[in-house]
């Protein structure tokens, strides 16, 4: 019974641990949650909204999303507010 219960777990994690999130599921965690803001944000709300995607990743999202022209930027620093200029596009 042991032995069956143990090569069980065995093949269990062996499957667990080929799941992966698909490529481009953090990109798509962020931009939902930026969708979810109202009009205006800050670096650190967007933290608190995706956790477990990192600080860069999410300045990575914004910088493609000002290239897109769908937020924008003011200030600097800490307390700098991102707005939306327009729909933010979910992909």
């Amino acid at each position: 019974m042991l032995f069956v219960l143990k090569t069980a777990y065995r093949e269990f994690a062996e499957r667990v641990g080929e799941i992966k999130a698909p490529r481009g599921a953090k990109t798509d965690l962020i931009l939902a949650a930026m969708d979810r803001f109202d009009d205006a944000f800050m670096l650190a709300q967007l933290e608190q909204a995706c956790p477990g995607v990192s600080r860069d990743m999410i300045r990575r999202v914004l910088r493609g999303q000002k290239a897109a022209g769908a937020v924008d930027c003011e200030g600097r620093g800490p307390a700098a507010r991102w707005t939306k200029t327009r729909a933010i596009a979910l992909e």
